[in-house]
């Protein structure tokens, strides 16, 4: 590895102070930001240097984490909008994802990963429930590897209620984990992660869930599954368990720190302080929640009780974009027009959702999520030189209202530059677009879903 000197772009710090230095430098050694300051840069920092990538212009920021995704929905964008989230597995995923291969799981994953790179966000959670081939886990990691992004493997799983195709018990999901775990969680020097996915509370038993929770803390893992995202959801929850989705999981035991909550729309004043007080963490997805009509999720009353709220896209299936700074502008839109309040949710603290609150989502909170010595050198450079965007008068804001994936300029990862001048390093972007297409013929031809590749 080498030096390299980002240097004369406005550093967002993204720190506890929301320090911006602007004009200001950023040199990192290896994996690591060595230093950071902000003016020119002293010419012992510039004598270091192995390369210097001039950056003028242009916003230098933690790479953001898009805490809650299914990449296998690549294939799948437009295919089913305009319905409910019910609705919508019943007439689409599940036809669909019985069909997918692990061929087609990787084709997904890898075109959804360069996606993600391109509109700045370095890490990935992937709620991965589709099994119809045994060997998807591995090819969606062996993607991430390839690709160079880092990356949460949420295997999910359910055992009940459920597309029986889809299904699959207790005792063979934690079979079938123990292999993947073993060869993934860890590798890449540390990139890729492995945990277990709960789907949803209707779909999962309750001698499951804490089964596959004690199994996940064994290694290390986190438990990140689908909590409160429509109303329905929770009144089917009361009718059998006779409480609502939080109430269960503390009864089950299972509630705590390592625990990621996606959605977490429709969550009572009860639910919010339990959360608090056990450290669980929840992932927004605001534009999901429009697309399907879900709801509106309470942030500014999270953030208020000091809960972590990581920000996320949710799956191209119901959205149909991984671009998280649309997901970062919607979710200040969404709470100043839920709350009929233009200032209750600030640009500044969005931007540490998807970055600082992103990092202690994935248990990296003191390595992601600002750019600060000794942290992991994961950047992006955003082009502010754009009609879209000039003129700057304040970066933050022009991060989250005007950025989108087209501004920016070059991607790192533990220092690797994946994406520079816009162009990828490590992945043939034309390759991966093609055998994505190709993936999606095969599979809805199986399926028999009529789309224009078929």
């Amino acid at each position: 590895m080498t030096a390299t000197l980002l240097d004369g772009g406005a550093v967002v710090t993204v720190d506890d102070e929301g320090t911006v230095w602007d004009p200001g430098w950023v040199l990192v050694d290896d994996d690591r930001i060595a230093q950071v300051g902000g003016g020119q840069a002293p010419a012992e920092v510039c004598r270091a240097a192995d390369e210097v990538i001039e950056v003028s212009g242009c916003a230098v920021m933690p790479g953001m984490v898009n805490g809650h995704t299914h990449l296998f929905q690549t294939l799948f964008r437009g295919l089913a909008d305009d319905k409910p989230l019910l609705d919508w597995l019943r007439d689409c995923i599940w036809p669909g994802a019985t069909e997918l291969d692990a061929e087609a799981a990787h084709a997904a994953a890898t075109l959804g990963l360069i996606e993600n790179l391109r509109g700045g966000a370095t890490t990935v959670v992937d709620h991965q429930y589709i099994h119809a081939d045994p060997m998807i886990d591995d090819a969606v990691c062996r993607a991430a590897a390839e690709v160079g992004t880092r990356f949460v493997l949420a295997r999910g799983w359910a055992d009940r209620n459920y597309h029986p195709p889809l299904t699959e018990s207790a005792d063979t999901v934690l079979r079938r984990i123990g292999p993947v775990a073993e060869a993934w969680h860890g590798a890449e020097d540390g990139r890729i992660r492995v945990g277990l996915a709960p789907l949803i509370p209707w779909g999962c038993s309750d001698g499951a869930m804490r089964a596959t929770v004690a199994a996940c803390r064994s290694w290390g893992g986190s438990t990140h599954l689908h909590c409160a995202e429509t109303a329905i959801e929770v009144e089917m929850n009361l009718e059998e368990r006779a409480v609502r989705h939080v109430y269960w999981l503390e009864s089950l035991g299972v509630l705590g720190p390592d625990v990621q909550l996606a959605h977490a729309v429709w969550l009572d004043d009860g639910e919010l302080d339990l959360v608090a007080r056990r450290g669980a963490s929840v992932v927004h997805c605001p534009v999901s929640n429009m697309y399907l009509g879900s709801g509106v999720a309470r942030v500014r009353d999270m953030l208020d009780r000091g809960i972590t709220v990581a920000l996320a896209t949710d799956g191209p299936g119901s959205n149909n974009r991984q671009d998280m700074f649309e997901a970062c502008k919607a979710a200040v839109l969404l709470q100043k027009v839920n709350r009929l309040d233009a200032t209750i949710l600030q640009p500044e603290e969005v931007l540490a959702m998807a970055c600082r609150n992103g990092a202690h989502l994935v248990d990296q909170g003191d390595d992601l999520g600002a750019v600060e010595p000794g942290r992991k050198a994961d950047l992006v450079v955003v082009d502010l030189g754009s009609p879209f965007i000039a003129p700057v008068h304040r970066i933050p804001s022009a991060l989250v209202y005007c950025a989108t994936p087209r501004d920016v300029l070059h991607v790192m990862v533990d220092g690797h530059l994946l994406l520079r001048d816009r162009r990828l390093t490590r992945i043939d972007e034309e390759v991966a677009l093609r055998r994505a297409e190709e993936a999606a013929r095969r599979v809805f031809t199986r399926a028999g879903i009529s789309t224009r590749l078929t």
